[in-house]
């Protein structure tokens, strides 16, 4: 029997960077009346995990928000609801140094394999604070465009994910989402927040149910799986949504 769902967010519970629909929003919801509820991702809070889903969960009438963690930029930030607002609980943010050199490595990477745009739709390198994220598009190119980019270029992300490696192989370094490369502190991943997140909680492994798009090996979603938690591997939001409507039913 488990105690808390954690979910991947992009292609898990949304479409990439796109607002969570009703349908979705409604079953967290329901979903935290039985269990705790953790969102991880590699995606910001103030920019993308808040107004997209945690605020569609906040207008359900009745909802327990303290049931609720959100873990943004691969498990480097933590925050819960508290006395009427979202606090942080921790961060590990990189130091200046460090962003400089993760910066000038994935752009000498993508240059070089022909994977940096000369007009892209927001900015191709983010800084997250505790994580820097390559957009191959951009921040703000459409889920359209990043699906059909994603699809025509699966060993180009192996390619880009290896060169970045190589000029940098003290930092972590993920495939995720559709068209983004992550990249944080040594040792800090999703496996990294859902230690966190047990310490915090007092749950267990196997108390632990997390659903995520990028289970494979490489792929951002992964060393939640090889820590030994039980994981459902998803394409879409629907497939998360399916999945939760039968586990609501049965609870």
């Amino acid at each position: 029997m488990k105690k808390l769902l954690a979910f991947d967010s992009d292609d898990t519970i949304v479409v990439s960077k796109m607002p969570a629909t009703e349908r979705m929003a409604a079953l967290l919801a329901a979903a935290m009346s039985k269990y705790d509820i953790c969102i991880i991702s590699g995606t910001g809070f103030e920019s993308v995990i808040y107004p997209n889903t945690v605020s569609q969960i906040e207008k359900i009438p009745g909802v327990d928000l303290s049931r609720l963690h959100i873990m943004p930029t691969c498990g480097t930030r933590y925050y819960r609801y508290q006395d009427g607002e979202w606090r942080l609980q921790y961060q590990e943010d990189l130091t200046q140094e460090q962003k400089d050199k993760i910066f000038a490595a994935i752009e000498k990477s993508a240059k070089e394999l022909g994977m940096w745009v000369e007009d892209p739709a927001g900015e191709i390198i983010e800084d997250r604070l505790s994580q820097i994220t390559y957009s191959a598009l951009g921040q703000q190119a459409t889920p359209e465009d990043k699906y059909a980019w994603a699809e025509a270029n699966k060993e180009k992300r192996k390619q880009l994910h290896a060169a970045v490696e190589k000029l940098i192989p003290e930092f972590e370094i993920r495939t995720a989402g559709t068209t983004s490369l992550d990249v944080t502190k040594p040792g800090v991943d999703k496996a990294y927040g859902m230690r966190k997140l047990m310490e915090a909680t007092g749950f267990d492994k196997s108390d632990i149910l997390f659903f995520g798009d990028k289970l494979e090996e490489g792929g951002n979603d992964f060393p939640v799986k090889n820590m030994g938690v039980d994981c459902i591997s998803v394409e879409r939001w629907e497939d998360t949504a399916y999945a939760l409507e039968g586990i609501i039913a049965v609870s």
